[in-house]
């Protein structure tokens, strides 16, 4: 039960809140004993000897129904209240949690495993968080309430009623050890189908393009297939418990039924109490059913905690060393010194080995190599995407590692080749990076990006909403928006990764105009495969299996025999030579 009583730490905030929805549930357990105690004198006294005290026990059975509707409102309200800020907070801390990783967290996991830990999971937590915790405590004390009053009434007979009860623990014990089981189970399938609606539906172009929608709705089908039988493996479980609680409730009432029936002929229990007697027997019987299925819902929140809290335990993040600093804006340089990169979970296997070099303030550094050879891995680690496993990585002389990562990433402006846009406005997506920008400004960067006149032909200008991943823009619009967005934030390092592969050629001449005015004034690291951004470089970085195989520019590497930028060259030029002849 560790989960759950860490779970109810998140409670703690509002114990307030809980406090009055426990005396809440005290009220409707009073209201409740009180519905019950009445039956007595009605049998015994308003029915029979005393008809005109109707009115008083009529007014007493309003009243305590009266009491138990507000106590049932009151705990009930503040009960869901405080299932609902503790499952807020906890999807907030998650998902907060989840942003704080490291890259190579994400690497590992697919968004749709993300999404059903911080949708589905946190879910069920919420169910465990407000209405079974609610039934536990208020049932559980009307449930003591209500055996309190048999044995005031007559101890033989509630002596045979609870007799009955240990015939329930041990299928309840086992039957709850199943649901937590088949919960996890049923947990990941879900993880799964979740991950299989989101390939399919990002992926919905490459889908019709293939003729793959039967295919990717047969995918889905067989995920949620599993999914219903898992989840009725629960609902099995869960089904079984109340006819069980009724037939072992019948024993009992059966039992006392019995005996009662002596007692009365002995003139040792008048019907009148036996009627209250049976009534609070039956009574009963409501809280402990809710009370058994209690056990079967902690443990399907047991399950969604131990996924939840596995996650928030799980830490990756590029943490900030103690007394770390800001840094100061870039004056002279960005040094890879003895540089070397490698996973967690593979330490013996180097991404990047021993890669130094230095790049000036308001140089082009470009990065070349062949797939695989580690150039996003490199840029990559300048804003502490990860960090290095060997060697050091310092601005200004400073390592990165000791200086505030807000600080380090205000510097640096990012355009990579997949384009990251938001469904949002144009306006807002190219003010990601400096939400305080003003019209003007944003109006400045787009221009200088080739990006105005396409935005201002749009029906709602800078206003329009440009959809999941800008998909009502095409490739080179949302290239040319990622492009304002980096020209705004006015960082003095830019990181280009592929940043014009998405552009025609008309496209990429008028952004490659802007990118050389914008580059004079920055520190640019830029991998790029066109010879039109590399050949302009004041230093290029060819590397080959994460190690640098050539520094030099592009006039000093070209002609050098066998070298890697040499190949590298001949081969883009015969690749644009061929592209040429089929246009």
């Amino acid at each position: 039960m560790k989960e759950f009583r860490r779970l109810l730490g998140y409670a703690a905030p509002f114990r307030g809140r809980l406090a009055l929805a426990v005396l809440g549930m005290v009220v409707y357990a009073a209201g409740a004993l009180g519905i019950v105690t009445l039956v007595e004198p009605i049998f015994d006294g308003v029915l029979t000897t005393n008809p005109t005290g109707v009115n008083w026990v009529a007014g007493m059975l309003l009243t305590a129904f009266a009491v138990k509707g507000l106590g049932a409102y009151v705990s009930g309200y503040l009960m869901t209240e405080v299932g609902q800020r503790v499952v807020m907070d906890l999807r907030n801390r998650l998902y907060r949690h989840v942003l704080d990783q490291s890259a190579a967290f994400f690497s590992r996991r697919s968004s749709g495993q993300l999404i059903s830990r911080i949708i589905t999971d946190v879910s069920q937590v919420q169910t465990a968080a407000s209405e079974t915790l609610a039934d536990l405590i208020r049932e559980s004390v009307t449930v003591i309430g209500f055996a309190a009053y048999l044995f005031w009434l007559d101890r033989d007979l509630a002596v045979i009623c609870i007799a009955t009860v240990p015939l329930v623990v041990y299928p309840l014990v086992r039957l709850g050890q199943k649901v937590r089981s088949t919960t996890r189970r049923g947990q990941e399938q879900q993880e799964h189908l979740t991950h299989v609606t989101s390939e399919g539906l990002t992926g919905h172009r490459v889908v019709k393009a293939f003729g793959a929608e039967a295919r990717e709705a047969s995918r889905f089908s067989a995920a949620s297939q599993s999914l219903f039988r898992t989840n009725m493996r629960v609902t099995a479980a869960m089904s079984a418990l109340p006819p069980l609680m009724e037939f072992i409730g019948g024993l009992a009432a059966a039992g006392a039924l019995w005996y009662a029936s002596i007692k009365i002929t002995r003139g040792e229990l008048t019907a009148g109490e036996f009627g209250a007697f049976l009534f609070a027997a039956f009574s009963l019987y409501a809280p402990i059913k809710k009370l058994s299925r209690v056990n079967a819902g902690l443990q399907q929140a047991i399950a969604a905690c131990q996924r939840i809290f596995g996650m928030l335990d799980t830490h990756t993040e590029v943490m900030e060393r103690p007394g770390a600093q800001p840094l100061a804006p870039l004056r002279s340089s960005v040094e890879f010194r003895d540089v070397g990169f490698a996973y967690d979970d593979s330490p013996d296997h180097h991404i990047l080995r021993h890669v130094s070099f230095t790049a000036r303030a308001g140089q082009i550094v470009a990065i070349v190599g062949l797939s695989g050879a580690g150039k996003t891995t490199l840029v990559n680690l300048i804003p502490r995407f990860y960090d290095v496993t060997e060697g050091r990585l310092l601005i200004d002389g400073v390592d990165v590692r000791d200086v505030t990562l807000t600080s380090l990433r205000h510097q640096i402006a990012l355009v990579t080749q997949e384009n990251i846009l938001f469904d949002d406005t144009i306006g807002t997506n190219i003010a990601y990076g400096r939400p305080q920008a003003s019209q003007e400004e944003i109006e400045v960067a787009a221009r200088a990006a080739h990006a105005h006149e396409f935005i201002a032909e749009l029906p709602m200008g800078y206003q329009t909403t440009i959809g999941e991943r800008g998909q009502r823009l095409s490739g080179g619009q949302r290239q040319r928006l990622a492009i304002a967005r980096a020209i705004l934030t006015k960082s003095p390092i830019l990181v280009l990764d592929e940043a014009t592969s998405a552009l025609d050629s008309e496209s990429e001449q008028l952004v490659q105009a802007a990118l050389v005015n914008l580059m004079r004034d920055r520190t640019t690291f830029v991998i790029a495969h066109r010879l039109s951004t590399v050949r302009h470089a004041d230093l290029i970085v060819a590397l080959e299996h994460g190690r640098v195989a050539e520094l030099g520019t592009h006039d000093s590497l070209v002609d050098q025999p066998d070298g890697v930028y040499a190949r590298l060259h001949a081969l883009q030029i015969f690749s644009e030579r061929h592209r040429e002849a089929h246009e």
